[in-house]
């Protein structure tokens, strides 16, 4: 882990907070950025103004199909300008695709990377600096843990040759066959977050020494970052099963998705030193020890990956649940029951990402051994909701 930048810390000076169904519904007791243009896949988009809150019902309008033939697409980060890269869970590759066109170019394979399981390549981010350093974070599974690496992005090289060598800003999270996390966003604060899995080992999500079962606040150059809840640490909060969505509303409030076990996944608004209460508590518990999510769902109606923010609503895209969900929001709490779209209309759904305005990013999940591939393939969908 580096030395912290002056920028990281001038930056959380003037911010300090930004403030399961397995990955997939496995049965049950199994073993176990703000970029440069100012949005990535974890980040929020404009919306109903400031207090107003979106009306009760909303609605969602397939634009059009942006680009298909994706194999284990996990990760998203639009580009600045124009392009969206995408990670490759197994095949360890990151893709840039033309919206406009659909073309892609493969950038080049992420060495180190070891996928099996839920692990392989996760979630990507673009560096907070990106038009100047062109940077690419990167979260894997490895041989012997989870990880987070940059890597150069050279787009005048020839394609496949576009990756630099991976620098590890961060290491040793725990990896598993299950709940490796993975989901990584540079927040408002200019910090780097990431989403980690218990791994299968429920013990880890209360030890707040373990860097499973957390969210994880840190500079961009891999130390605990400015502010941090616990001293000496990038823990930002714990007691999570296994986080896979990150995203932030116009007032800078951080919500996640996490994966529950046999009865409720949840959506969850994260406070910084939150205890979320996994083992101890899965959905709505009433004790005062642990926070309630935002809203809650039966294992089989999400099993949710990626979250986004946008026209006041929390979309989080559903895998075993094959659905997108809209969570209204007044604050931090729901202000009215989620309402389900596009239900089993594009099979396993991974990741959805803010585009600007009323747009999003959907990405599917049909190749990841766990789905039914019947185009043989995954896809890029463009929404337009409300």
């Amino acid at each position: 882990m580096r030395r912290r930048s002056v920028t990281a810390v001038l930056a959380a000076a003037l911010l300090l907070t930004a403030g399961c169904s397995s990955d997939d519904g496995e049965p049950s007791g199994a073993a176990g950025s703000a970029s440069a243009g100012g949005t990535t896949a974890g980040s929020s988009s404009p919306g109903p103004s400031a207090g107003e809150t979106p009306p009760a019902k909303g609605s969602v309008k397939v634009v059009r199909t942006v680009a298909t033939g994706l194999k284990s697409p996990w990760g998203l980060a639009p580009l600045p300008g124009d392009g969206l890269l995408v990670s490759s869970r197994d095949e360890a590759t990151i893709t840039r695709v033309d919206e406009k066109t659909g073309r892609t170019t493969e950038l080049g394979e992420v060495p180190g990377v070891s996928p099996a399981g839920e692990g392989g390549l996760l979630g990507i981010a673009l560096s907070p600096d990106y038009a100047s350093d062109h940077m690419i974070y990167a979260y894997f599974t490895s041989a012997s843990d989870n990880r987070i690496v940059r890597m150069l992005y050279d787009a005048k090289k020839p394609p496949g040759e576009q990756l630099g060598a991976p620098d590890t800003v961060f290491k040793g999270i725990p990896k598993g066959v299950i709940h490796n996390g993975g989901r990584i966003a540079f927040g408002p604060d200019g910090m780097l977050y990431a989403g980690t899995g218990e791994s299968g080992e429920r013990g880890l999500s209360q030890d707040r020494k373990s860097l499973g079962g957390k969210i994880l606040r840190m500079t961009p150059e891999g130390e605990p970052a400015p502010g941090n809840p616990f001293p000496d640490s990038p823990v930002y909060s714990y007691g999570h099963r296994n986080v896979q969505g990150l995203a932030w509303d116009a007032e800078q409030r951080l919500f996640a998705s996490e994966f529950g076990q046999d009865t409720w996944d949840e959506l969850n608004a994260i406070k910084p030193g939150g205890n979320y209460g996994w083992p101890e508590a899965e959905g709505r518990s009433g004790d005062s020890a642990f926070q309630d999510p935002v809203a809650q769902w039966s294992t089989d109606q999400a099993s949710p990956s990626g979250v986004a923010l946008a026209e006041g609503s929390v979309w989080m895209a559903g895998l075993r649940g094959e659905r997108l969900w809209r969570v209204p929001l007044k604050g931090t709490r729901a202000s009215a029951d989620p309402q389900a779209f596009l239900e089993g209309k594009y099979g396993r759904l991974r990741t959805v990402a803010a585009a600007g305005g009323d747009r999003l990013w959907l990405v599917t999940s049909d190749t990841d051994g766990r789905g039914d591939a019947k185009d043989g393939d995954d896809r890029i969908l463009e929404l337009k909701v409300t």
